[in-house]
């Protein structure tokens, strides 16, 4: 187990360093949006502007919890704010016990949008123009959020609870879009990182994936894709052939044949779902960052 989460923690910092830009100082820090020690957010607001401004939620790291805000440079000059969120992570849930470790990272980024859109007329943001984006293990809750559909619970007492969990868009970069092993492997040969969600080693929940299909069913994005869900932007920054400096694990688990899998099967459920990687351009946008600026902008036409 502890090779286990050393290696998911450095594709934590991995995912980081992709999309990480300059330093920005939030205009609000550490802002809790519930009761756990790791529910927490930076809102980081354009510095010119009147707003409201359409926002983008980005997730930190999810096997251990952490934040970080995307380059500023790619929002704050097309009027959009980013908010980097810290889940708890599956390393909190495994401590306490709790089945499946991925469960209290989904409800988390749930949850982060819920609170965001509560407190939006609060900090000059546009409540109906939401995005959610990821990089690396962290895009598994933003296409989680967007999967999963309206959860809103009006007879909650819980105030946040009642507000709608609906999002514009939601980006991945380099993740994986789903935690069912066998999909996993059917997507990427060799591919094994899904495991860890479940709780068990990937040997074991592709042995017992049928006990593991109500977990998988909840909780995987892919198995929650409808053709209802928001457009979607799959990038990658590797193509079909492995770079030579690039081991074959680090490979694998963040291949463009995972953007593709997910692609074909957002295509047979009617969803919209974008790819671009090396020598695949996708239509109509320059990239990740561009698809999430361009989707909140005419957002609010619509």
């Amino acid at each position: 187990m502890k090779l286990v989460a050393a290696f998911l923690a450095l594709l934590t910092l991995a995912g980081a360093r992709l999309v990480a830009g300059p330093a920005v100082t939030p205009t609000k820090a550490d802002v809790s949006y519930g009761p756990e020690p790791h529910q927490l957010m930076d809102i980081c607001l354009p510095p010119n502007g009147a707003g409201p401004f359409p926002v983008v939620l980005f997730y930190g790291g999810i096997w251990q919890s952490d934040k970080h805000v995307p380059d500023p440079g790619r929002f704050f000059p097309n009027g959009c704010a980013v908010i980097a969120v810290e889940t708890r992570g599956m390393q909190d849930a495994a401590r306490a016990k709790i089945s499946p470790p991925i469960s209290v990272v989904l409800l988390d980024a749930r949850r982060a949008v819920q609170f965001v859109r509560l407190h939006a007329s609060e900090w000059n943001l546009d409540a109906q123009r939401i995005a959610v984006a990821g990089g690396s293990q962290a895009a598994i809750p933003a296409l989680y959020v967007a999967c999963e559909g309206e959860q809103a619970n009006p007879e909650s007492t819980d105030p946040v609870e009642r507000v709608s969990t609906r999002v514009v868009c939601a980006g991945s970069y380099r993740g994986p879009g789903s935690i069912d092993p066998k999909r996993l492997l059917e997507w990427q040969p060799g591919d094994t990182w899904g495991a860890p969600a479940l709780g068990c080693s990937f040997a074991d929940s592709l042995k017992n994936r049928e006990q593991l299909l109500p977990m998988i069913h909840q909780w995987s994005p892919d198995a929650l894709l409808t053709k209802d869900a928001p457009p979607i932007y799959i990038q990658y920054d590797w193509g079909l052939t492995k770079p030579d400096d690039i081991t074959e694990d680090n490979y694998r688990i963040h291949s463009p044949l995972l953007a593709l899998g997910f692609q074909k099967l957002a295509e047979e459920r009617g969803a919209t779902c974008y790819v671009r990687f090396p020598g695949h351009d996708s239509e109509k946008y320059q990239d990740m960052w561009d698809f999430l600026v361009q989707e909140l902008k005419s957002a609010a036409a619509r």
